[in-house]
């Protein structure tokens, strides 16, 4: 090779060099205008009690993670527990009234009835005898009268419905109550087994567990306090409801979709986020003061969110200012 040729070669290696690293530089350098600006937003979970009561006990510290299932807080639970422990008497009370209703008499009773109706039976066999020897006489002249003879067929009539009436006593004892009075007895079991698991459950809504694991971004209370129905305690902020929140110019919503790909980046951490496109707004609206961008203000702009891995969102902090690509990954 000549030394003319030698020296072309060579610079055409270093100008395609340089075009490549140009290239390079420029494909790793995206344009300013290709990022948008949004912020990181959080939706909190705030637990609350729906009955009033001092908090007896706060079980986690603002700044602290915990699993769901663990304990948050406890209130006083002096009226609950007491309001279950008469449910639960009342139940009881109301299972024995059943079982009663259920069987028959007691087995005195029973005994009792029992041997009524065997002297009625005796009696009834006397009486028996005693009109079967009137009606024989009557054959005998003179030796009975008709008025003996009445009087012997009443008392065998009476002694007969006597032993009628305590063998149907007998069989009623031995029955037991009404089913009417069965069937009112299991309604009011029924009412009472209701009225119990309430009361526990108004019990159980005195101690609060996390619904979701997450950081546990604020406390409200403090041990001791009184704490009305219904205001929350403990404000959670699980990762996965934690996004990012962009306001894409109308122009540029038609290249944007849910599901897309996008990369966040925040100040100060080398690598960025990744994430996903989870909401595209319907309705436009003015660029709000909020939004950190150096831009106009008065462009249309419709509001899109983005949702992160829940390892990758634990990194991120609501309110914290980041810049989205969109369609990095595609």
């Amino acid at each position: 090779m000549t030394p003319r040729r030698h020296v072309g070669a060579r610079t055409w290696i270093c100008v395609a060099g340089a075009v490549m690293a140009s290239a390079l530089w420029i494909s790793c350098q995206r344009s300013p205008s290709d990022r948008i600006q949004g912020y990181v937003e959080g939706e909190f979970v705030y637990v609350a009690s729906p009955f009033a009561g001092a908090l007896e006990t706060l079980a986690v510290r603002r700044g602290a993670q915990v699993r769901a299932g663990e304990a948050l807080f406890a209130l006083e639970r002096v009226s609950e527990q007491a309001a279950r422990d008469e449910a639960d008497r009342r139940l009881s009370q109301a299972l024995a009234n059943l079982e009663d209703a259920r069987k028959g008499k007691r087995p005195t009773e029973i005994e009792s009835i029992k041997a009524q109706l065997k002297q009625a039976q005796a009696a009834l066999r006397l009486s028996t005898r005693e009109v079967v020897r009137q009606e024989g006489l009557t054959t005998v002249p003179g030796a009975a009268v008709e008025l003996e003879v009445d009087r012997a067929r009443a008392a065998r009539d009476q002694d007969r419905q006597r032993v009628a009436q305590l063998q149907a006593d007998l069989d009623t004892a031995l029955l037991g109550s009404r089913a009417d009075q069965v069937i009112a007895a299991e309604a009011e079991v029924r009412a009472r087994e209701a009225a119990l698991a309430r009361a526990e459950w108004e019990l159980g809504q005195k101690r609060q567990q996390a619904p979701k694991s997450g950081l546990v971004f604020d406390t409200l209370y403090r041990e001791g306090e009184w704490v009305p129905a219904g205001r929350p305690v403990v404000v959670l902020l699980p990762p996965e409801n934690i996004k990012v929140r962009a306001f894409v110019q109308e122009k540029r919503l038609g290249t944007i979709h849910p599901g897309d790909d996008a990369q966040v980046a925040v100040d100060g951490v080398a690598r960025p986020f990744s994430g996903k496109v989870s909401y595209i707004s319907p309705r436009a609206e003015y660029t709000p003061p909020v939004i950190y961008s150096q831009e106009s203000r008065n462009k249309l702009v419709f509001m899109v969110e983005l949702v992160f891995d829940p390892s990758a969102a634990a990194e991120l902090n609501p309110g914290q200012p980041v810049d989205v690509l969109f369609g990095f990954a595609r």
